[in-house]
């Protein structure tokens, strides 16, 4: 396999997009080891110093050591550390994945995220509604009909033109397949808009999924290093 479509296979593992052929097998397979939600418990860090650290890791310290820090409760996400450069770092868990993803019930997930302002703005409402809808005991059929009706209703905003995040956490596990895949950048672009960005294109580093349940197409720039500086061992 091509290493430019392994990448991308990696990163359709996290996002939730299907490929054909041995993609549809490891979601198959995912499907029948996370079926229903874990024990809450499963999906919690004990230490909440240690889901802070995780969180920061999602980009050098110049970025997340001034940001906002989110840590995950059994009420939801509460500010851990407050912030005043406008970013916010939080570890993601499966269900920031799309409702149809074999693993959005895996309680092994940890993707570190550090999102700007605008992210923050437009696109993390709709990662905090998956997550109160989650902690209410909400099926993956009722989310994904939650969400739909959030977004006819106008209750969640439209992306700004801006809206990017770092994942460049050393400790990230994306997926049971790609536990520590590649440090990167995201962009998140309204609707399906990859062909905009020429992404997936021979030569061209962008990468490119469209997440139809969250209405929007997510682009991703891989790059050399880790948070912490040490470059990545290929």
């Amino acid at each position: 396999m091509p290493k430019r479509l392994i990448r991308l296979v990696a990163f359709v593992c996290f996002v939730g997009v299907a490929l054909p052929g041995a993609t549809w097998q490891v979601r198959a397979q995912a499907s029948a080891l996370y079926p229903v939600a874990a024990p809450l418990s499963q999906y919690l860090i004990s230490e909440k110093a240690s889901e802070i650290e995780l969180a920061r890791s999602a980009a050098p310290a110049s970025v997340s050591g001034g940001a906002e820090v989110l840590v995950l409760t059994r009420d939801g996400y509460v500010t851990a550390v407050k912030g005043g450069n406008g970013f916010v770092c939080v570890v993601e868990r499966a269900w920031g994945k799309s409702t149809d993803d074999a693993e959005f019930w895996s309680p092994k997930i940890r993707a570190p995220h550090c999102l700007n302002a605008a992210a923050v703005k437009t696109y993390l409402p709709i990662f905090l509604m998956k997550t109160r809808l989650v902690l209410a005991g909400r099926s993956k059929m009722e989310i994904g009909r939650a969400l739909e009706a959030a977004w006819a209703r106008k209750e969640l905003p439209a992306l700004e033109p801006d809206a990017m995040c770092y994942m460049m956490s050393k400790q990230q596990y994306l997926s049971d397949a790609d536990k520590r895949w590649h440090p990167h950048m995201m962009w998140y672009v309204p609707g399906d808009a990859a062909k905009s960005w020429g992404a997936n294109l021979p030569g061209v580093p962008t990468m490119a999924a469209n997440v139809p349940q969250d209405r929007m197409t997510i682009f991703m720039v891989v790059v050399d290093h880790w948070s912490d500086g040490t470059p990545v061992m290929h």
